[in-house]
């Protein structure tokens, strides 16, 4: 087979021209282009899925290939660029580059083409376990190269063995040793430059760690549907970290880069990176965890993994077995359908009884536990000095024309605990009560209202929430509220790897299966529920949109797709154990 014409990983931009001048020699006409791909993204799909796969670099140059995984914290709306122009009697194209390869002057062949401006950001509360792996496998090169034939030109393949990080087994070789000889930046020094930049850091997520920084993406051929604010994506493009581009509007800087919006005088290249994206993928949980171990699962491995997390979760409750039922089916919960305003799906869990003792006891554990099964985790200590000085829900600096983010401002599937445990009397400023406020509207509708400051705007979240309190707690009226009743002091948090990854791989899975009831099973529901009803006149539909909730959790958490008698009952026990808790 003979080889790739140009280096795709350290010259990627030489392979998109030599494709475009192929493809101009060919018949392309960039008169009456709008700068759709001409076959570039075949070339680097050749390269990225190919037999011999890509490996990291630690040392990244200016318009080499890396990867990004990151949330689109901000959309800055569409940039116009020189993307076509004649070099004498040649066509030359800018596309994926913020600078020109050659100076460009005035012309009537010039053409202007639009690119997509992203402000993504780590994912916020992204533990260290979930970071991508190094390598690709077998079953991903697959899949890879199934998705490449049956969408040959489609901008959604995205290898996960490309990064921005060290990789031990590759600092030896000799593109990444040239790179250190010239002294080309690595991303541990991009990133030091990234974190003395107050700029760059006043539109970070709060609480997020820099394991990561925050890059500018271009988007080039892709429909605005497909990339929306808080969704998680995998980046691969062309990186520009150029601290020689000059961010002005003068003419000729016009004609050589790009048309720059006045926001983009904040976000200097040199402090946030540019990718120019040729390919991407939406993430969602499950593509954090490892699912390897798990390639062939039957309904008695699921059973078994079940049986095992719920083992562990009810030692680190302290042996209360009845709290343990309850967080698992809290952590398999999921917004799956929207209904006149209701978030259908959602679980919120309110743990009582949880004074400071047994805060110190259980609280840690518990939080590193959410950290150990979960790939995006946060963790709010709820006092009325941190509601009356922190920003929850993002806000538009118009100055900057930025959305400032907040500490509500997460990506789907992340969880959430809030710990009330140290909250004490005193007195909510205007910001204090519209950070409860905020709080509120999350955990009852799965919503956080973002302020453009003349107007507000509700942005659908999928976020669970735990939140721990001594009593009930008065700012967040959770779906299920369960005394903690511990009959021991807990158990170690440290669990084998090894036993791990199979819950991750549970939580994960489980929670996204598609769930029905039959009609024999839809007839017993509702007469066991109109008899509830006789029974108890103050149950109402809140409470009957619960049942159908948990009893669906319950049945994914054995792997079933189907309510059945057996798990009907089960959840008919546990709310008969709650409501004897709450007498």
């Amino acid at each position: 087979m003979v080889g790739l014409p140009y280096d795709c990983l350290a010259n990627p931009l030489g392979a998109v021209r030599l494709t475009f001048e192929k493809a101009v020699s060919s018949g392309l006409n960039p008169s009456s282009s709008d700068g759709s791909d001409w076959g570039a993204l075949d070339l680097f799909n050749q390269f990225l899925f190919g037999d011999d796969g890509l490996l990291s670099v630690k040392y990244l140059q200016p318009n080499t290939l890396v990867r990004f995984r990151g949330m689109i914290q901000d959309m800055l709306g569409n940039e116009f660029y020189v993307g076509a122009y004649k070099d004498g009697s040649n066509w030359r194209t800018n596309k994926y580059s913020d600078i020109s390869q050659c100076e460009v002057e005035l012309s009537p062949d010039m053409r202007l083409w639009e690119r997509r401006l992203l402000y993504c950001v780590p994912v916020p509360g992204l533990n260290s376990w979930a970071e991508p792996s190094e390598s690709l496998s077998n079953q991903q090169k697959t899949m890879a190269s199934h998705q490449r034939e049956k969408r040959p030109r489609d901008g959604d393949e995205v290898a996960d063995h490309m990064e921005m990080e060290s990789n031990e087994d590759c600092q030896d070789s000799p593109i990444t040793k040239k790179m250190k000889e010239e002294g080309h930046p690595s991303s541990s020094s991009m990133q030091h430059d990234i974190v003395n930049d107050k700029t760059a850091l006043s539109f970070q997520p709060p609480n997020s760690e820099m394991n990561s920084f925050p890059c500018l993406v271009k988007v080039y051929d892709s429909p605005e549907s497909d990339l929306k604010l808080n969704e998680i994506f995998e980046f691969i493009g062309v990186l520009s970290h150029d601290s020689e581009i000059a961010v002005n509007k003068d003419e000729s800087d016009m004609l050589s880069n790009s048309f720059y919006e006045d926001n983009l005088v904040q976000l200097p290249p040199s402090k946030v990176p540019r990718i120019h994206c040729l390919v991407h993928k939406k993430l969602v949980v499950g593509d954090f965890v490892d699912r390897s171990p798990m390639t062939n699962p039957n309904p008695s491995l699921i059973r078994g993994i079940r049986d095992g997390l719920l083992s562990h979760l009810t030692a680190v409750l302290g042996n209360d077995g009845v709290a343990a039922q309850y967080l698992l089916l809290h952590l398999l919960s999921k917004v799956h359908a929207r209904v006149d305003g209701v978030a259908v799906g959602k679980l919120s869990l309110n743990f009582t009884n949880f004074n400071k003792e047994a805060a110190s006891v259980f609280g840690t554990p518990l939080t590193l536990t959410m950290k150990d099964l979960l790939p995006f985790t946060q963790h709010m200590p709820l006092t009325i000095e941190y509601l009356n000085s922190t920003t929850l829900a993002p806000k538009k600096d118009y100055q900057a024309n930025k959305l400032v983010s907040g500490a509500l401002q997460l990506a789907e599937g992340s969880h959430l605990t809030i710990d009330e445990t140290q909250l004490q009397a005193g007195t909510l400023n205007s910001t204090g009560v519209e950070n409860a406020r905020s709080l509120k509207h999350l955990i009852e509708f799965q919503q956080v209202e973002y302020d453009f400051q003349y107007y507000k705007m509700e942005m659908a979240s999928d976020v669970q929430l735990l939140v721990l309190s001594e009593g009930k707690s008065n700012i967040l009226p959770a779906d299920l509220v369960l005394p903690f009743q511990p009959s021991s002091t807990g158990s170690s948090n440290v669990v084998d790897e090894a036993m791990i990854q199979p819950w991750r791989w549970f939580l994960a899975t489980q929670r996204s299966l598609s769930h029905s009831i039959s009609p024999e099973m839809q007839k017993v529901v509702e007469e066991d529920l109109v008899a509830a009803r006789q029974a108890d006149r103050s149950l109402g539909s809140q409470d009957f949109s619960r049942l159908l909730t948990m009893s669906r959790l319950m049945s994914l958490s054995f792997g079933e797709t189907s309510l059945s008698m057996e798990h009907w009952q089960m959840v008919k026990e546990l709310e008969r154990l709650r409501k004897e808790r709450l007498r």
